[in-house]
């Protein structure tokens, strides 16, 4: 994850590669310099009971890789299998693209950046379950 740059809020609460860490009391700046750092705002983070569509059924398999709460060989083949149940009903050009993303970031192991392209796919999904196009 070389030359990912965190932006956080007072307070605001982030997990690297399994710890919480809390930002103080002013907004800062964190570059995470080592590759592969599992990062996980927890902010963005989707709760169990949240996982109730296929976008964030996917989402929060990629998730749990974040947190180490499931390896990243079980998780792999799951996601990319969730993808390409996705990618037969999300058919417009940015679903696409979102999904390839997805997909590339998967194949390399890079989850962060796997998760943020999914998560882009959430408004979509959002509009399509509620009968708009």
């Amino acid at each position: 994850m070389s030359g990912l740059v965190l932006k956080l809020n007072p307070k605001e609460r982030v997990l690297v590669n399994g710890a919480v860490i809390e930002n103080g009391d002013r907004r800062s700046r964190l570059s995470i310099l080592t590759p592969n750092a599992n990062i996980l705002r927890l902010r963005d983070a989707i709760r169990p009971e949240e996982v109730n569509t296929p976008v964030r059924r996917v989402c929060y398999i990629a998730q749990l890789v974040l947190s180490g709460d499931v390896a990243k060989d079980d998780a792999r083949l799951q996601i990319l299998r969730g993808i390409e149940q996705l990618s037969q009903a999300l058919r417009d050009q940015e679903s696409r693209a979102q999904l390839d993303a997805a997909t590339d970031a998967t194949d390399r192991h890079d989850y962060y950046r796997a998760l943020k392209a999914l998560r882009n796919l959430l408004p979509r999904e959002a509009r399509l379950l509620a009968g708009h196009n």
